[in-house]
């Protein structure tokens, strides 16, 4: 199974309206702050290729490659998909709201909402079918993630670490480590998580 950006058409913003967001964001943050393609790239780890294709809008980047463009670009992914937030209070409607992931049997990852980057808080919505799994390579350093189990019994791996989150249970995981949510169980699981990057700043000397 692979962990690529789905945007489902129901509920939230269709497909073809979340990549023209992300292409259009990227091409116009990277370009204001006058960084070439062949630089994203250095800084992101992502290839010049996958760059090329997200801002030309034919690419499907997974949630991974989205997060080390928006860090490498001092954005947040809500930022990038056109969620984050504006002082002082903003409103994001139900059809705004983008699914960028979509399991094999059905379930997704929702990100409600999210403020600016490169400091950011996201609030996702998940659901995981029995036997589906998404996998991360880890976020930038200083990230923690925070869980509430609505239904179901989640299954979290952090590095060498195993949670099993049961209904009304909730957690909490630094996840600057590949990571993993899964369903092990028979029936759906249900939960709400925030995710917080925060970003030392550089001292100088």
């Amino acid at each position: 199974m692979t962990n690529k950006v789905n945007i489902s058409t129901e509920p939230g913003a269709d497909v073809q309206t979340v990549s023209e967001a992300v292409s259009r964001r990227l091409k116009q943050e990277r370009q204001k702050q006058k960084i070439t393609l062949d630089e994203l790239s250095r800084r992101s780890g992502v290839s010049k290729g996958m760059v090329v294709e997200i801002e030309k809008c034919t690419a499907n980047p997974s949630i991974a490659i989205l997060c080390k463009i928006a860090a490498a670009l001092g954005l947040s992914v809500a930022d990038v998909v056109n969620v984050a937030d504006t002082p002082l209070a903003h409103l994001i409607k139900s059809h705004d709201i983008p699914t960028l992931w979509t399991g094999p049997s059905g379930g997704s990852a929702r990100l409600l909402a999210g403020t600016r980057g490169p400091n950011m808080l996201e609030l996702w919505r998940w659901e995981l079918y029995p036997g589906e799994t998404f996998a991360s390579p880890g976020h930038p350093q200083g990230t923690t993630e925070l869980f509430y189990v609505e239904s179901g019994t989640l299954h979290l791996e952090v590095g060498e670490t195993e949670l099993i989150i049961t209904k009304g249970s909730a957690a909490v995981a630094k996840t600057d480590v590949p990571h993993s949510y899964s369903n092990n169980g028979k029936s759906k699981v249900v939960f709400t998580m925030s995710v917080t990057e925060l970003h030392r700043p550089t001292r100088e000397l």
